[in-house]
């Protein structure tokens, strides 16, 4: 069976357990749990919740883990060792980093949800205004020189290029993966691209790389930093320090490129 192994490249975390660290995927506080087992509970249950505030049993989870959600809703996991009173206390106890993780989300920059001519939109890693296209007789926008074709114009025009972004996406991407594991010498097995909504990618043990139609619209070397980290799990399907020195070996560019998610990622969502 393969396993699948998933970089944290979209939001951000803190764990008590040990120093300071960040998975930018959203804000994460978590501590163990002692309480025995409750067999009647599904694998993940929500149990109770409050007003800003969602209370999810989980029998995965090892820890209390309190998560920023990317839609702003605080998610509290109650391991099955755990009760929803202890649970109340730990979020209590975390409120003033969640205030900080709150404050430092509505900081990130946002995408607008309706595409209309004039329209800035992230493509290649720039934002392009999106203009109408003077060519041609049939409807079309373009972003900078790309050309795309559209139904009409005065609608929302947002799935219409995302569809075509996805399009693209899959011919280039996979293209540029075979190109680095050919330099790099690992081998892949097969190449997808999917429509993720919380990853820029992952991979499993036997060699199958999945990655994010949105690295098409991230600058080339963020793109090319993702692949690298996928290529360099097939040799180390971890996060530890040797893994690292690999991803430093084949990209030494990788901290500028987490920078840019760190700070651009909430552009497309992730």
């Amino acid at each position: 069976m393969s396993r699948e192994v998933q970089p944290d490249l979209s939001g951000f975390a803190f764990s008590s357990n040990s120093d300071s660290s960040f998975s930018r995927e959203s804000s994460q506080v978590s501590h163990a749990a002692s309480r025995p087992p409750r067999p009647q509970l599904s694998s993940s249950e929500n149990i109770a919740s409050e007003p800003d505030v969602v209370f999810r049993r989980s029998l995965k989870a090892e820890h209390y883990r309190l998560t920023l959600r990317r839609d702003g809703v605080p998610l509290v996991t109650i391991p099955v060792r755990g009760s929803e009173r202890e649970a109340r206390r730990f979020l209590e106890a975390n409120r003033d980093w969640l205030h900080r993780a709150q404050q430092r989300q509505r900081r990130r920059p946002r995408a607008p949800e309706v595409w209309v001519p004039g329209t800035h939109i992230l493509w290649r890693g720039l934002m392009i205004e999106l203009r109408v296209a003077t060519t041609g007789e049939r409807a079309a926008v373009c972003l900078s020189a790309d050309v795309f074709r559209v139904a009409q114009l005065t609608i929302d025009l947002r799935p219409t290029l995302e569809a075509h972004f996805l399009r693209r996406a899959k011919i280039e991407l996979p293209a540029r993966t075979w190109e680095l594991a050919a330099t790099t010498g690992v081998e892949v097995k097969q190449v997808c691209v999917r429509n993720q909504r919380s990853r820029w990618g992952s991979c499993t043990s036997d060699g199958v790389i999945s990655l994010n139609w949105r690295l098409i619209q991230t600058p080339d070397f963020v793109r090319d930093y993702i692949i690298y980290h996928e290529l360099m799990h097939l040799r180390e399907m971890n996060h530890s320090a040797r893994f690292w020195a690999r991803v430093e070996e084949v990209c030494p560019g990788w901290r500028e490129a987490e920078a840019w998610i760190k700070r651009n990622g909430s552009l497309v969502g992730l």
